[in-house]
């Protein structure tokens, strides 16, 4: 059921008015005393509703939303025979809801303008290769006393911890099983079962000492024993790769788009040398500036 809070707030921000059609094209198609709802009128409110309602309202949820509907024109009609339409408060806002309206008709046309060139794609990707490289990755942890994957029982000193890790990565660099070890050794339980295996991550999943030795390293090379507030980690990385352009291309294109248009709001504002009341508004704090996409 779509609430009238939620039908309120879908309509009064987003609701366009479109040219009617004949009369004879467009029925009544609901009528409550001298309050009438035409079928393009009914159509264009359910059209300005949220993309996750707009199925239900046109659908199964039909009937619902057009009694939600005319509650809403009629307590409209009430307050406009009361006056309220004339209420300062009440003005106030439709000239804000308003504003919002044109506004966003103004964002959409301007979105409609904005073409992104396959080169401005490839350089959008050349910058975020570093932010789409993964790595499949596997590790030994060895705790110490006080991180949280220490056991509750025997554990180790922060030395003692340090001297194990160093010691089975030594035997891993000579040859030992590292799977093997992991399962019987590794102080991390979960990735212990599967032999030490973290599967796939990307930067951001991990904390930062740990990806930094990761995403340094090479195919197949063993890192020096990291040190995390977990405990000391032996690491040895499967495979690093990156997201193909193709992949993200839909992202990108959204993410060169977006910063297009905002370019272009910040040019129409500072073309009009705004000014602001310090005295009421407080200094303005300096922005970075924006860098142009391509």
């Amino acid at each position: 059921m779509i609430g009238m809070s939620i039908l309120l707030g879908a309509l009064s921000l987003s609701a366009q008015t479109a040219a009617a059609p004949a009369a004879s094209a467009d029925p009544v198609i609901i009528k409550a005393g001298s309050t009438e709802i035409r079928q393009s009128e009914f159509e264009a409110a359910v059209g300005s509703l949220p993309d996750e309602y707009q199925a239900f309202a046109s659908g199964p949820g039909k009937r619902q939303f057009a009694e939600d509907y005319l509650r809403l024109k009629l307590l409209a009609a009430e307050a406009t025979k009361s006056g309220l339409d004339k209420d300062a408060k009440v003005r106030s806002q439709l000239e804000l809801l308003k504003a919002n309206t044109l506004a966003n008709a103004q964002i959409e046309k301007m979105q409609s303008s904005i073409q992104i060139s396959d080169a401005e794609v490839r350089a959008a990707y050349e910058k975020s290769k570093e932010r789409l490289e993964k790595v499949r990755a596997s590790h030994i942890l060895v705790a110490f006393e006080g991180s949280p994957a220490a056991p509750a029982e025997g554990a180790l000193s922060d030395a003692a911890a340090k001297a194990k890790a160093e010691e089975i990565r030594a035997r891993i660099a000579g040859g030992a099983d590292f799977a093997e070890i992991a399962r019987t050794e590794s102080d991390d339980k979960s990735a212990a079962a599967n032999g030490g295996s973290l599967g796939e991550f990307g930067r951001g999943q991990m904390v930062p000492e740990f990806e930094n030795a990761v995403f340094s390293a090479k195919d197949g090379e063993l890192t020096p024993v990291v040190r995390t507030q977990f405990g000391y980690h032996v690491i040895r990385v499967e495979q690093r790769t990156t997201v193909g352009m193709d992949e993200v291309r839909a992202e990108l294109e959204q993410q060169a788009r977006q910063e297009k248009l905002e370019a272009m709001i910040d040019s129409m504002q500072s073309s009009t040398t705004p000014t602001f009341d310090d005295a009421y508004f407080g200094a303005a704090v300096a922005q970075p500036a924006a860098k142009p996409v391509g």
